[in-house]
């Protein structure tokens, strides 16, 4: 017999949320996780935003699970009280040209499910944010912020009520098939090895899950799979510019990403964030030579901050499929059995929603579990 019904690598948010299900589904399931802590990369290391579902393609993955992710998301923010709040968020159009920009974005969010979206004009943007210099705007309600370790926290929770076991310090090294199971080889931090048989492998490693994709045997380019990591500085506001804006204000979204904004935490404090700049390999060092082109990405909507303002704070690295100058790329969530492998669920290039829509895609993971699972019987 095997040792697991489900491996799943990578404790990210995602990761976290899939082992809970898969546990609450009944299998026996590990977490692999090849730091000492979960969610130490992507998952704790962006503005904590709860999205409403604004802006990706209509029935894309995206929307979908963004939508569906949002209720399980602040249902479960309720039931066990993490730190969380609905502030709502205001798109801004700064000049004409940006308002058939943001009357696409509000139809598309509309067409998904997004929640009441409110149109507001530069007067009512005015009142409502003082401090914001803008023609248009939409208010979306449902847009709020969340303790991401808190979130993290829960799903481990959760996962661990239901018996799953989580090791830490434990890095996936080979992954092989034998007799219809997989041999997933590990490695400690102490150097030992070990070999864990399963029925089933959740691949959610990440950044690292084009490569885990890779290790089983599948040709991450001929399906599109290679992940382009793009890092995102945060710059944070100076404390005296607490009480600057009362929602998260954005910008018109720009090609990579949703453009410089401003984010609330839960304190108060100000963050804004993020850019985008393709790099080979993750790295985490925010220059401050930077601060200049913040402050003139956020004058654009916000003419009082100077570039004195802001000093540097975190850097996030998203695993995008989308690389430069390309167009849209949706999740990959997905069963490996067309390429040979049934019973290897890939998550592959979970970036922005993946925190709101964790809930949702680690649902469909226990679906294609499932499905997988009759198949092969």
């Amino acid at each position: 017999m095997a040792d697991f019904d489900v491996v799943v690598i990578g404790g990210g948010v995602v990761g976290l949320a899939a082992a809970a299900a898969a546990a609450r589904s009944g299998r026996t399931t590990v977490l692999l996780e090849r730091h000492d802590a979960c969610g130490t990369e992507t998952s704790s290391r962006n503005s904590g935003v709860i999205h409403a579902g604004i802006y990706y393609p209509e029935n894309s993955l995206k929307a979908v699970t963004c939508v569906a992710g949002r209720k399980l998301l602040y249902a479960r923010c309720e039931r066990d009280r993490i730190a969380h709040a609905k502030l709502g968020k205001i798109i801004v159009a700064t000049c004409d040209d940006e308002v058939p920009k943001l009357e696409q974005i509000a139809a598309r969010a509309r067409n998904n499910g997004a929640g009441d979206l409110s149109w507001l004009d530069a007067d009512t943007v005015r009142r409502m944010e003082p401090n914001v210099q803008a023609v248009a705007g939409l208010l979306s309600p449902e847009t709020g912020i969340v303790d991401a370790h808190g979130l993290m926290d829960s799903y481990r929770a959760e996962a661990r009520a239901y018996g799953c076991d989580v090791a830490f310090r434990t890095e996936v090294t080979q992954i092989t098939t034998k007799g219809g199971a997989f041999q997933v080889a590990t490695r400690a931090g102490t150097g030992e090895t070990m070999t864990i048989e399963c029925g089933q492998v959740v691949n959610a490693a990440g950044l690292s899950s084009d490569r885990i994709a890779a290790m089983a045997g599948l040709d991450v380019d001929a399906l599109g799979y290679r992940l382009h990591p793009c890092k995102g500085d945060y710059f944070r506001l100076a404390s005296h510019l607490r009480g600057l804006c009362r929602h998260l204000i954005y910008p018109v979204p720009v090609a990579a990403g949703l453009g410089t904004h401003l984010t609330l935490d839960l304190s108060g404090d100000i963050s804004a964030g993020p850019d985008t700049e393709y790099v080979t390999a993750p790295r985490y060092d925010v220059s401050p030579d930077k601060a200049h082109e913040f402050g003139e990405a956020l004058r654009r909507y916000v003419p009082i901050i100077r570039d004195e303002d802001l000093s540097p704070n975190y850097a996030g690295v998203r695993p995008k499929l989308q690389g430069p100058g390309e167009t849209f790329r949706d999740f990959v969530v997905e069963d490996a059995a067309p390429h040979g492998l049934p019973g290897m669920i890939n998550l592959i290039g979970i970036e922005s929603p993946g925190l709101t829509a964790s809930e949702a895609i680690a649902n469909r993971v226990v679906e294609l579990l499932a499905r997988t699972h009759h198949q092969g019987t």
